[in-house]
C-alpha cells in the first residue's frame, strides 16, 4: 500500500543551524502519528518541507506518492495542515475565512461542509465575527476549520491545542477522532504528551533534527515499563542520583524497575536519615518515555 506521506533521507540547514539530519519516515493510510521532540528537534521544519513552504537540502518527500516539489499542486490538495503560528486576515469573517480557504483550492458552494466545520469546531455562533474579534482560541479553531475545508485525506496538526481551553480541546479531538475513523491520515505534534499517548498509534521522536525513536505508542511504553517516583526529600543518597529524571525544589522524579528497588530507595534514605516529604508513585507514561530518550541522545 502507497503510504500516505513518505520522506526519505531529508535534510535541512539554515545558516549554521541543522535543522533536519537525514530524516526518513513512512506514515501508512488512516494512521493516527505522532511526531515529537523538544523546541528545535526540526518538527515545524519538515511540517513546512511537507507543506512546500520551505524546500529540502536533500530527499524526496511525498503525500500519497505526489512529491511535493516535482508534483507541487496534487500533494498540496491532499493535505491539510494547521499551523503552530496564529495566521490570519483581518479583514474577514470567520466564514469569509472559509469561503475564500475553499476557493484557494478551486471549491465552489462548499457551505455545507462549512457549516459542518463551524459545528464541529463550536464557531456556529461566531461564523459572522470579524477574525480580528476572536480570542486566540477561537482563532486557532478556525486554522483548522481552514485546514479542513478542502477535505484533504491527509492532515498535519501542528501544535493545535496550544492555548486552547480544555473544553474546546476535548471536542476538537472528538472531531478529529471521527475524521480518523472515516479513514484520514492524521499527524500530530504537541507538546502535550498525554495528548499523544491517548491519539496516537504510532510515534517517532525527533532530537536535533534525527529520528532517535519510531514505534508503536505501546511499545515504546513496554520498552520502559517501571515506576516512576515523585518524592520531596532535602537530597538523595549518591547511588540513586542516576535515577532521576528531572528535580525542581526539592522535588525529584525517579526511574525504578520494580517494586523491590523502592523498597532499597526508603532503606538507603532511612539510613542518610533524610526525611521524605511526599511520595507518589505511578507507572510509566509517555512524558518519562520522552525524557529518557531524550536523555540518552544528549
Amino acid at each position: 500500500m502507497m503510504p500516505a506521506v513518505e520522506i526519505v533521507n531529508v535534510a535541512r540547514r539554515f545558516g549554521s543551524v541543522q535543522a533536519l539530519a537525514g530524516v526518513d519516515l513512512a506514515v501508512e493510510p488512516g494512521e493516527f502519528f505522532g511526531l515529537l521532540g523538544p523546541n528545535g528537534a526540526g518538527k515545524t521544519t519538515l511540517i513546512s518541507i511537507l507543506a512546500g513552504l520551505t524546500h529540502a537540502d536533500t530527499g524526496t518527500s511525498r503525500v500519497l506518492g505526489h512529491d511535493v516539489v516535482a508534483d507541487y499542486r496534487n500533494a498540496r490538495r491532499l493535505l491539510g495542515v494547521v499551523p503552530q503560528e496564529l495566521v490570519f486576515d483581518p479583514f474577514f469573517t470567520v466564514r469569509e475565512t472559509l469561503r475564500i480557504q475553499s476557493g484557494y483550492f478551486g471549491i465552489r458552494n462548499n457551505d455545507a461542509w462549512i457549516d459542518e466545520l463551524l459545528h464541529h469546531l463550536d464557531l456556529s455562533a461566531r461564523a459572522d465575527a470579524n477574525m480580528r474579534a476572536l480570542s486566540g482560541g477561537m482563532k486557532r479553531r478556525v486554522l483548522v476549520g481552514q485546514a479542513l475545508v478542502h477535505k484533504p485525506p491527509v492532515i498535519v496538526l501542528d501544535e493545535p491545542t496550544a492555548g486552547v481551553d480544555v473544553e474546546l480541546r476535548q471536542s476538537l479531538w472528538a472531531f478529529i477522532r471521527k475524521l480518523n475513523r472515516d479513514g484520514h491520515t492524521i499527524i500530530l505534534t504537541t507538546h502535550y504528551l498525554e495528548e499523544a499517548e491517548a491519539l496516537c498509534g504510532r510515534i517517532a521522536m525527533l532530537k536535533a533534527g534525527k529520528v532517535v525513536a519510531l514505534d508503536t505508542t505501546q511499545n515504546l511504553l513496554s520498552s520502559f515499563a517501571g515506576l516512576t517516583v515523585r518524592l520531596a526529600a532535602a537530597a538523595l543518597p549518591s547511588p540513586w542520583e542516576s535515577r532521576v529524571v528531572r528535580r525542581a525544589d526539592g522535588m525529584y522524579l525517579l526511574s525504578l524497575t520494580d517494586y523491590a528497588e523502592l523498597e532499597r530507595l526508603l532503606a538507603a534514605l532511612r539510613e542518610a536519615g533524610v526525611a521524605v516529604g511526599e511520595l507518589a508513585l505511578q507507572e510509566a507514561d509517555l512524558e518519562q518515555v520522552f525524557l529518557r530518550i531524550m536523555a540518552r541522545h544528549q
